[in-house]
């Protein structure tokens, strides 16, 4: 079983994931707002560390949080785990650099995507529903 992550411990994780500085292939395709699984991403080199699913909510929130004016797709929108898609994300990190990311899958009636945004610290609030 993963461990959760709270708020504090979800921007420590974020603030080491920021110190990464080496060349990596994870990097290869920038990732800092919500995109589908890049194919130069080589997924052999992540491994699944902690989730912010929380086991207290029957079904999660797909309320999403864009005080500023963001939207899903902003590389700048604010990673409230609370809020949809974080509440429903798991965090990977690169094996090869120590470089932390948030996936998903979003799943609609014809598809699955599986989704993936870099862990940056500057973005995380900690925001009540």
């Amino acid at each position: 079983m993963l461990p959760r992550l709270d708020a504090h411990s979800l921007a420590d994780l974020a603030l080491r994931s920021h110190a990464a500085s080496q060349a990596c292939s994870c990097m290869k395709t920038p990732v800092p707002g919500w995109e589908s699984m890049p194919l130069s991403l080589p997924e052999e080199q992540l491994r699944e560390v902690a989730t912010l699913v929380s086991s207290e909510e029957e079904e999660p929130t797909f309320e999403e949080f864009h005080p500023n004016g963001t939207r899903y797709w902003s590389a700048d929108a604010p990673i409230a785990q609370r809020y949809f898609p974080y509440n429903r994300c798991n965090v990977w990190e690169c094996t090869v650099c120590g470089r932390h990311f948030l996936r998903y899958t979003e799943g609609g009636g014809y598809f699955v995507d599986r989704r993936i945004r870099l862990l940056d610290p500057a973005l995380i609030v900690d925001a009540p529903l």
